[in-house]
């Protein structure tokens, strides 16, 4: 039976496979009597039946993909961090805030639970001493349900000293975010939580697996990642990559928001489920709104490039994303119909990206600024054909080598695609030239029907003398 629940955004379709999302179908899934009665804890038990080496070996052969932005396995990541050095600690980073993106949310407000199952067995896997659960300020509910399962979870051994009667123990820290976007980078993370500004770190040298929290080695997962390894332990590799691709195994919880009949969260298979199945399926969103015509989605988040109707048919697979010039990011589909003012869209996430700027690096402190006012210009319908040379030229100081083809042409250099290359320490500057890049390459004339051409009157220097 199909259900739908608007309040929570989460839709429970059909049979497909449910690893992370299979308790969301119950109003009480947050709780611990709930979580005992569909089988949690089990994934732990399972865990702690094992050695560290063979439950980390587990979720390198199964491929767990990081499902924060970067797509990067957690277990590869795991084994990054320098042997011999302890103590090491997890970061969880809720820090969700990325434009349309709302699925890491739901999984601390409606299971939280399997979240700290996944940060213990993480911690187990990886010989982690403590972990510190980052969630963003704005998450009031997910706070309260998460810190709620740590009450439970600490009351019930899960949590502590020689969990289950094992010699593993392991304590977790909640922590409240202030709200920053840019906290969302796991450095800068890293530096809140160490109670200093949100500012991301220069990297390389040092990567935080390397050094991190408080100095130590540091692996940062996020929610999503945590929450698939409970059911990877109980089932273990062979069945989780038997869900989608070999080079993306397994599910993905994905948020589609805009011009879409049936906006919510799905949990879809990995690499096999395409843009059009997600739009268009009964099972998924049902098509666009008021049976529109689609104009332009944007595929992975805020900070990734748009996609037209023509890339419908790419799969959710990173490699082919990223070849056709975009990134599945951090899993938000954002869909515009063809009733969208494009300049105005553009306009949208670029004031959030010159908002959220930290400050640090003056090419994303100053041009997002520069691109938001000139943007502002064009959308109200004072700009010029000079304020869309100037957004080119502004956009190539935050990400040099970047052009429309039409200019790119002009100037007689070859255009660089995805991703861009930066003169910022993190991604926030670039985001903020993506959406204008997107929607004035894709829909410049769009931009051009909104400028309105001015008579220059001449004026001599005789005449202006004469006063």
């Amino acid at each position: 039976m199909s259900t739908y629940t608007w309040a929570a955004g989460y839709v429970d379709d059909g049979d497909r496979p449910q690893i992370v999302t299979s308790r969301f179908k119950y109003d009480d899934g947050y709780t611990l009597e709930r979580y005992h009665a569909t089988g949690g804890y089990d994934g732990l038990r399972a865990a702690l039946a094992r050695t560290p080496a063979e439950v980390h070996d587990e979720v390198k052969a199964a491929t767990v993909l990081g499902r924060g932005g970067a797509g990067f396995p957690a277990g590869t990541k795991w084994g990054l961090m320098p042997p011999g050095k302890f103590p090491r600690f997890l970061v969880v980073n809720g820090d969700e805030s990325e434009p349309g993106t709302y699925k890491d949310r739901l999984l601390m407000e409606r299971d939280p639970h399997q979240l700290i199952e996944g940060c213990l067995i993480a911690s187990y896997a990886a010989g982690l001493a403590q972990v510190f659960l980052y969630i963003r300020g704005e998450m009031p509910l997910a706070h309260e349900r998460v810190a709620t399962a740590l009450n439970e979870a600490y009351a019930a051994g899960y949590i502590g000293r020689n969990i289950l009667g094992s010699q593993f123990s392991v304590d977790i820290v909640l922590h409240w975010g202030a709200g920053a976007y840019v906290v969302g980078e796991e450095t800068a993370l890293i530096e809140s939580l160490e109670g200093k500004r949100g500012e991301p770190r220069l990297k390389p040298p040092f990567f935080p697996a390397a050094i991190g929290l408080y100095g130590q080695p540091t692996i940062v997962n996020n929610v999503e990642t945590l929450s698939n390894l409970p059911w990877l332990a109980v089932n273990g590799a062979e069945a989780y990559t038997a869900i989608g691709t070999a080079t993306s195994p397994g599910t993905r919880m994905v948020a589609v928001s805009g011009h879409v009949k049936r906006p919510g969260v799905y949990e879809i298979i990995n690499g096999t489920t395409t843009f059009r199945d997600l739009l268009y399926g009964d099972e998924f969103c049902q098509g666009i709104r008021d049976d529109n015509e689609l104009k332009a989605f944007v595929p992975g988040g805020g900070s990734a490039p748009w996609f037209t109707p023509d890339q419908l048919d790419l799969p959710f697979e990173s490699k082919l994303v990223g070849a056709a010039g975009s990134m599945l990011g951090s899993g938000a589909v954002m869909v515009m119909d063809h009733t969208t003012d494009i300049p105005k869209a553009a306009l949208t996430l670029v004031h959030f990206y010159a908002a959220e700027s930290c400050g640090q690096c003056t090419p994303c402190r100053e041009g997002g600024t520069w691109l938001e006012r000139i943007m502002q210009r064009l959308a109200d319908g004072r700009g010029s054909h000079d304020d869309l040379d100037q957004l080119f030229e502004i956009g190539q100081a935050i990400c040099p080598g970047v052009f429309p083809h039409a200019a790119s042409e002009r100037v007689g250099l070859e255009a660089k695609p995805f991703p861009f290359k930066m003169t910022t320490i993190c991604f926030v500057g670039p985001s903020a030239y993506t959406a204008v890049h997107s929607a004035v390459t894709l829909f410049r004339d769009e931009f051009e029907a909104k400028i309105v051409e001015r008579r220059r009157i001449p004026v001599s220097i005789e005449a202006v003398g004469a006063h």
